[in-house]
């Protein structure tokens, strides 16, 4: 078992039955353990580390189109409705929505709850879990409302991957590259160097979180550092965003995956990567994802990026790549350089 320390909250990888889990459940008077349809069936294997201690359950839809008010509202409902108190524990057990919104609701629930997550997805465990950002989709735009409040634990355990379908598997990679191209040029090689069959899931977990967990130590509230987190999201959210509109689906690490090549040429346009390192990222991303052709029109797009959370005085701004491993924050692009990474994309997915 490996414990980080991150912030106000306490990060365990490692089989959940050997971590500190039990223990630190008889605390509270009343627990609610939070799940969708499709985690419901791990409460299985959680169930046994609550002993003797009764549990209460709020099942809402899964999908990032429910991450919404209005589930806020029926969680938010039920918890009244089981007379939770303020000594209360809410355990969010799923992937980045549930965590998401999980971690919203309790911190607003009564002024504040505390609560636990059990990611159950590679993209959970190595991203939403970690750094204490809730929150929910409004207005047609990925996580406008929200808040910046840690977890009292997370608790990460490979074996929950198991039961995930490949593409679920696959859209946490999206995250996985991130955490390389921005901060460590030695994992990029070594994860780059095999096939994803033989990846070590749990040396690749601990490693992202550690390089996630590192940042945000530096910077809990995104006001620096911590903004190296977004390559790949100003134009990846965007996308995203869109598809949130529409029947099609995406998932928010396809998205990702998208932007990480979009603003990798960004990169190169403004001489800050070369070529052959361009060339390899748009390689590894292709060989890894499913990607669909952008359909909408660029104006759309960048109407879209205008709304990002991370943007200053009406400028859209980007972390780019600084060499492979490391990263530069505060970055504008002009929209022509924006229009010719969407071109690039389109030309080689």
């Amino acid at each position: 078992m490996h414990q980080l320390k991150s912030n106000d909250a306490y990060i365990e990888v490692g089989s959940i039955e050997n971590s500190s889990f039990t223990k630190t459940i008889k605390a509270y008077s009343k627990i609610v353990v939070l799940v969708d349809e499709n985690t419901e069936n791990l409460l299985a294997k959680v169930k046994p580390l609550f002993e003797d201690k009764p549990f209460e359950i709020i099942k809402i839809k899964s999908g990032e189109k429910e991450k919404n008010l209005t589930t806020c509202e029926t969680i938010w409902a039920k918890l009244l409705e089981l007379n939770i108190d303020r000594n209360s524990l809410l355990i969010n057990l799923g992937g980045g929505v549930i965590t998401d919104i999980g971690g919203f609701t309790a911190s607003t629930y009564k002024r504040g709850i505390n609560f636990i997550n059990i990611p159950t997805t590679l993209l959970s465990m190595v991203d939403a879990s970690v750094g204490g950002k809730t929150g929910v989709n409004f207005g047609g735009f990925k996580n406008n409302i929200g808040l910046f409040n840690e977890p009292q634990f997370v608790f990460c355990d490979r074996s929950m991957l198991e039961t995930l379908p490949q593409r679920e598997l696959i859209s946490g990679v999206g995250e996985v590259l991130k955490h390389a191209l921005i901060a460590d040029k030695t994992y990029w090689g070594a994860l780059v160097s095999i096939s994803i069959n033989k990846w070590d899931w749990n040396d690749i977990i601990l490693r992202s979180i550690n390089i996630k967990n590192n940042i945000v130590l530096n910077d809990p509230f995104e006001k620096n550092e911590r903004k190296k987190l977004n390559f790949g999201h100003t134009i990846g959210h965007a996308i995203e965003s869109n598809f949130l509109e529409h029947k099609d689906s995406i998932l928010h690490g396809e998205a990702v995956a998208i932007g990480l090549i979009c603003e990798s040429y960004v990169s190169y346009l403004k001489k800050l990567i070369k070529e052959e390192e361009l060339i390899k990222i748009s390689e590894v991303v292709l060989s890894l994802f499913k990607l669909p052709k952008i359909k909408l029109e660029h104006n759309q797009l960048l109407e879209l990026m205008l709304q990002d959370k991370k943007n200053e005085n009406n400028t859209i701004n980007f972390t780019l790549l600084n060499g492979i491993g490391d990263s530069i924050i505060n970055q504008t692009a002009t929209t022509e350089e924006i229009i010719k990474s969407l071109d690039y994309y389109q030309s080689i997915a």
